[in-house]
Formats: C-alpha cells, sequence, structure tokens
C-alpha cells in the first residue's frame, strides 16, 4: 500500500482579488452583523480555498524523506495530482476538513483537473487517513492540535515562536520561503510519527 502523508501551508488572496472582497466584506457586514475589520476579514481567506493560496504542499511517500512544492500556484497543484494518483492512502492533520479540501478548491478554481476521485466521506479510514479525527474517534470532544499531539506521544513539536500556521502569511511576505518549507516538512515527517505510533507501525 503506498502511503502519502501530506500537510499545506497557506496564504491570504492575493492582491488583485482585494476590491471583490471588500464587496464582499461590507455585504456580510450589512446582512449579517460581521464586526471584522477588512484587515481581519483579508487574513482569514487563507483559511478558505475560494480567495486564499497555497503556499507550499509539503509531502512524503511511504518512508521517503519530505519534500516540498512550492513555486507557481497551478503548477504545485500539476505537480501534486502527478504525484497522488498512485497513491493508496492520504495521510495528514485534520486533512479532511482543511489541507486536501482547500487542494480540491483550488484545483477547481485554477483549472486543474484532479488525478484522483476522493471520497470526503467520514467515519472511515480510508482512502483518507486523518490523524486528528482518528485520534478522538470522531467526537468533537477532545478535539486536539498538531502541537498537543507531538508533546503528548513525546515527539518534537514543528511550532515555535519563529515559525507556525499564523506566522506563514508574514514569513512570506518577507521572502522566508525556505523556512516555511523547511516548517511544512517538519509538519509531514511528525504526521507521519504520530501516524506510525497510533497504528504501532
Amino acid at each position: 500500500m503506498k502511503k502519502l502523508f501530506l500537510d499545506i501551508e497557506t496564504l491570504p488572496a492575493a492582491e488583485s482579488k482585494k476590491e471583490v472582497l471588500k464587496e464582499i466584506h461590507q455585504k456580510r457586514a450589512r446582512d449579517r452583523g460581521d464586526k471584522r475589520s477588512f484587515e481581519e476579514y483579508l487574513e482569514l481567506s487563507g483559511l478558505d480555498g475560494s480567495f486564499g493560496r497555497i503556499a507550499c504542499i509539503g509531502y512524503a511517500l511511504d518512508d521517503e524523506d519530505p519534500r516540498v512544492l512550492f513555486g507557481d500556484e497551478k503548477q504545485m497543484l500539476i505537480d501534486f495530482w502527478q504525484i497522488a494518483k498512485d497513491a493508496d492512502l492520504f495521510i495528514g492533520f485534520n486533512i479532511l476538513d482543511f489541507d486536501l479540501k482547500f487542494i480540491y478548491q483550488r484545483s477547481m478554481i485554477l483549472g486543474v483537473k484532479p488525478g484522483r476521485d476522493l471520497t470526503f466521506a467520514r467515519y472511515r479510514s480510508s482512502p483518507i487517513y486523518d490523524v486528528m479525527w482518528e485520534w478522538t474517534k470522531w467526537s468533537n470532544l477532545g478535539k486536539c492540535s498538531l502541537d498537543k499531539l507531538a508533546h503528548a506521544f513525546g515527539f518534537e513539536s514543528s511550532k515555535n515562536e519563529q515559525m507556525n500556521g499564523r506566522l506563514v502569511s508574514r514569513a512570506y511576505k518577507q521572502g522566508r520561503i525556505k523556512e516555511i518549507a523547511d516548517y511544512c516538512k517538519k509538519d509531514v515527517n511528525l504526521t507521519r510519527k504520530i501516524y506510525k505510533r497510533m497504528n504501532f507501525s
């Protein structure tokens, strides 16, 4: 069975999308009473594949060293689906609700046909094994972070004060691409360690 461990880092919407997002933000404020500033709203666009972007995709096949795709977003997606086409099991932390969903959304937005048609059905561990949901056994009670699980299992966390998910956007603006890529690799490696421990392998 070929296992693909993965993690993505994302960015808020591109400068070219600001005007349309301002319109959406104003409509939300008017219709739903959304009190967030536009700057806050823009920053949160990095969590939604509609306008957010992929900064990089980290992956590892089986026991290979983690690698990172970065650069042009469309090319990253083309390369990712080529790598993923023969994978039997997709493994990551919160990939059902975030990473893989985001990858699919950006693929549709950018016109990149996915190399695999994956089911996002819940309460199963194949073809997507979501470490977060398997840890909680599909309960919202006791949901945890990758950082918390790292500490629980006695592994070194991939997060620190210089780099974590909340700091990726700032690091990207500062041109610290290598740091983002290294952080993404650490997340992939940590996820693989936790997966192996959880499966006694």
